[in-house]
């Protein structure tokens, strides 16, 4: 049966197999790792003391679909859609650069770099995604694809001053191209949350088509 027509994830399906936290992501090389903790080590010499709860630079990745509470049950049928989704795609390149703030430098929740896209391959590798996961219950995102690295996230406590004083610090910081990731697959991942931060582990990994020899 075609993974476009199985059913949606139900209650049953939860209580029978349990449920696991997954997102579909890029992930990043040593090298891109690396340059977002230097970039993370300026900001943290220059904002308030405690006001960011910072993202381990291992653990950062570019997100192409958030799923939530998944039944274990569902994961092969996501899998096959993920790996129908990439294999219209060759490998590609995204530019880390640039910086900002969600929802803006003024008020800012979440800090994180840019991510840039020069042939629009990114976008289009992530709508396929979402018209390949959507049709077994997962809805496409109403909001645009906005593709970043999360940095950090301002603490809830932080006062309207603090969170200004950090708005402008990012506003202020130049960020040029810190790294190309050449992009060879996608990833299926689970999130487990601990006292100390989400743990990510790789569940399944969907290859890209090799580039066309010369």
């Amino acid at each position: 049966m075609s993974p476009r027509h199985r059913s949606r994830p139900t209650v049953g399906d939860a209580q029978n197999t349990g449920l696991l936290r997954t997102f579909i992501a890029i992930e990043l090389d040593e090298t891109a790792r690396i340059a977002l903790g230097a970039v993370q080590d300026e900001l943290k010499r220059r904002v308030p003391k405690g006001t960011v709860r910072w993202v381990n630079p291992a653990s950062i990745h570019l997100t192409l679909k958030f799923l939530g509470d998944t039944p274990r049950a569902r994961l092969p049928e996501i899998e096959e859609a993920l790996q129908e989704a990439c294999s219209a795609f060759t490998a590609l390149d995204m530019a880390i650069e640039g910086r900002g703030c969600f929802p803006n430098f003024r008020r800012p929740n979440v800090i994180w770099i840019a991510v840039r896209d020069p042939g629009n391959a990114l976008a289009q590798l992530q709508e396929a995604v979402e018209a390949h996961i959507a049709p077994l219950g997962w809805p496409k995102e109403a909001r645009p694809f906005r593709p970043h690295l999360t940095l950090g996230r301002v603490d809830r406590r932080a006062s309207s001053r603090d969170r200004a004083a950090i708005g402008a610090i990012v506003e202020a910081l130049e960020v040029e191209q810190i790294a190309t990731v050449h992009v060879t697959s996608v990833s299926l991942m689970r999130s487990d949350l601990r006292p100390t931060g989400a743990v990510y582990t790789r569940l399944f990994s969907a290859a890209l088509q090799a580039e066309p020899s010369m």
